[in-house]
Formats: structure tokens, C-alpha cells, sequence
């Protein structure tokens, strides 16, 4: 089983999200010793972003790319290559004004990819990566779950996974973490509790 671990937190040692990650991913290696695992942080291995210069490096045949074209060019087949390769995607998604991280959106720009991840056909769009599992870890500083603040939080990434034919999604979500102890100490409970059960 390939399991691909995506970060995206800009906290680093201090993320919620990504303490909650690393114990979904050692939950499964338990649960699966022989699991294959791939680690990507988006904030610090993912420099590259759809835009026109981009573009213009995907379009530039690979003989006439200059070395800053070809670059952008092998980071976002490698990071297709990992997630096509994947059977569990493991995403570490903290809320940042009401959405997800910029460099998440950055790594969900470079696996949507008509044709290669999703098609349009007669009866509209269908998903080509079927038979995913996505475990999402979504973190809060208030409380957005069910509400319009949350609509580009968790159900963005539901909608996009869903898109490109993942059915199977779970979420475990703590949020609240800044409204004080009271809040965050029984979200966090509850979220550990929740992921002990996800392998």
C-alpha cells in the first residue's frame, strides 16, 4: 500500500495539524507495516503555482524549456507521479481565512489535470482516480464545521476529492483551537479519539 502524507501547515513544529497527521500516518504504519510512505510539506517543496509562467513552461516543448521551465515542470510530474501512485492520501488541511492553506490549493492545482485525473464526457465530468482513500485532518482556530465560514474548508476539499473520483473520504477535524482551553483540549481529545479508529 502507498500511503502519500501531504502538510501544509506554516507552523511548523507548532502545527496542530501536523501533529495530527504524523499520528494518522503511524496509526496506519501500525495497522500495516508494510505500507510505503511519502512525505510532501507543500509550504517547503512546492514552488510552483498555475500561472502564466507556468503555463508557458508547460507549453514550451521539453528540448527548448530553459532550466527555471523544466524545473516547474519535472516538481509538478513528480507531485502527480506521487499522487497517482497513492492508495491513501493523508492531507493535513489547517483553516486560513475561511479556506485552505495557498500552497495546498498550489498542490491541488498541479493533480487536477484534465484528461490525466478527471474527463469531461457526454454526461459531464468524471473522476479518473478512483479507488483512493482520503483521510483529511482539517484544523481550526474557531468553529466553522456546518456553517458558511466552512464552506471552503472542508467541503472545498470534499468537492475536489469527489471531482476526481474519491468516494471514500474521512475527516477529522479539531477546531476551536484558539478559543481557549475549555474548547481546544476536548477538540483535540476528539480528534485523537476519532483517528485511534482510521486504520
Amino acid at each position: 500500500m502507498n500511503l502519500l502524507h501531504i502538510d501544509s501547515s506554516i507552523l511548523g513544529e507548532h502545527s496542530v495539524s501536523r501533529q495530527l497527521t504524523s499520528e494518522v500516518v503511524e496509526s496506519i504504519r501500525l495497522a500495516e507495516p508494510t505500507v510505503n510512505v511519502v512525505y510532501r510539506d507543500v509550504t517547503r517543496q512546492l514552488n510552483v503555482q498555475l500561472d502564466d509562467v507556468f503555463l508557458a513552461a508547460k507549453g514550451t516543448p521539453a528540448e527548448a524549456r530553459n532550466a527555471e521551465q523544466a524545473a516547474q515542470v519535472a516538481l509538478s510530474e513528480a507531485v502527480m507521479a506521487e499522487f497517482l501512485a497513492a492508495d491513501v492520501l493523508v492531507i493535513g488541511a489547517p483553516m486560513y481565512n475561511f479556506s485552505v492553506p495557498s500552497q495546498l490549493k498550489a498542490w491541488i492545482d498541479m493533480i487536477t489535470v484534465a484528461g490525466v485525473t478527471f474527463k469531461y464526457g457526454s454526461n459531464g465530468p468524471e473522476g479518473l482516480a478512483k479507488g483512493k482513500r482520503a483521510i483529511i485532518v482539517a484544523t481550526a482556530g474557531g468553529l466553522h464545521q456546518g456553517t458558511a465560514t466552512g464552506v471552503a474548508h472542508i467541503d472545498y476539499l470534499r468537492v475536489v476529492l469527489g471531482f476526481l473520483g474519491i468516494s471514500d473520504i474521512r475527516v477529522i477535524a479539531a477546531e476551536g483551537l484558539n478559543m481557549g482551553p475549555e474548547v481546544r483540549d476536548p477538540a483535540l481529545a476528539s480528534a485523537r479519539e476519532n483517528l485511534s479508529h482510521i486504520a
